[in-house]
């Protein structure tokens, strides 16, 4: 259910009194023009005080007083959200490169934290380990799958909280879909080498497409995650424009968010 004062909250089946998961739209913020409205990315040209109102509007909904965001950059490094890094990237862009540098992955089991990532076309994912009450996202991109995001954060979870995959439940959110991402070779090959003949590509019209979504769903699978315990949100970034933000659409644009936090 949608959050009061907390336009387009989406929430993943799994969200409820243990723990909050879901994917914020575009709207309800205090951001304008190609930036409207609530737009989370202070990475992207936008006012960074509105940046921070937008943030703080959704840690209210939500129930946290800050949100952990990491430093992004299509990579596969997790970190540990440890009690001294809660809410560290919350403030804006130079905090999460302070704490989190070039990291796309997060993880925690400290009741009150919250994770984020950012988003504009790549698939956020949200982990759910409701054995140890632990938590973890991955931004996974396509050069995030190929390096392996996702499964770098599940090995964490492991390490960490001693996490069984089959356990642990899943969150693909928006992200750019089948029919509007066409790339070339060098792409296929890339993908082709980290999920060998798994038909996440095809031709149409001359263009080669890429499932992203579908990528990070094999990739899970691969680990070992139940297909059941896999919640994908079936919604394209780039044709669904005014409800998310898409990089791809527009430059400069916004990034929505999606959340997994630990209630207290």
């Amino acid at each position: 259910m949608a959050e009061p004062g907390l336009v387009g909250w989406t929430p993943f089946p799994f969200d409820g009194s243990q723990v909050r998961a879901g994917v914020t739209s575009r709207h309800g913020g205090v951001s304008d023009g190609v930036y409207a409205s609530l737009n989370l990315g202070d990475h992207v040209g936008d006012d960074p005080e509105r940046v921070r109102e937008n943030r703080r509007r959704v840690a209210a909904a939500l129930g946290v007083d800050v949100i952990a965001i990491a430093d992004q950059q299509h990579g596969a490094t997790c970190a540990l959200v440890s009690p001294g890094s809660v809410g560290r990237g919350f403030a804006g862009v130079a905090e999460s490169r302070q704490h989190f540098p070039s990291t796309d992955a997060l993880v925690c089991d400290l009741p009150g934290a919250a994770l984020g990532v950012l988003v504009g076309d790549c698939a956020p994912v949200l982990l759910w380990d409701p054995v140890h009450r632990a938590i973890g996202t991955a931004h996974a991109g396509r050069p995030g799958v190929v390096a392996g995001v996702v499964g770098a954060a599940v090995a964490r979870m492991r390490a960490e909280f001693a996490t069984d995959v089959e356990a642990l439940v899943v969150g693909v959110g928006p992200c750019i879909g089948f029919d509007s991402y066409p790339v070339g070779q060098r792409e296929i090959d890339d993908l082709e080498a980290v999920l060998p003949g798994r038909g996440l590509t095809r031709t149409e019209g001359g263009q080669r497409l890429l499932d992203v979504g579908g990528a990070v769903e094999a990739q899970l699978a691969d680990l070992g995650v139940r297909p059941d315990h896999i919640h994908r949100m079936r919604v394209d970034t780039l044709s669904s424009t005014q409800t998310y933000f898409s990089d791809r659409a527009a430059r400069p644009c916004g990034r929505f968010m999606a959340v997994v936090a630990l209630p207290r």
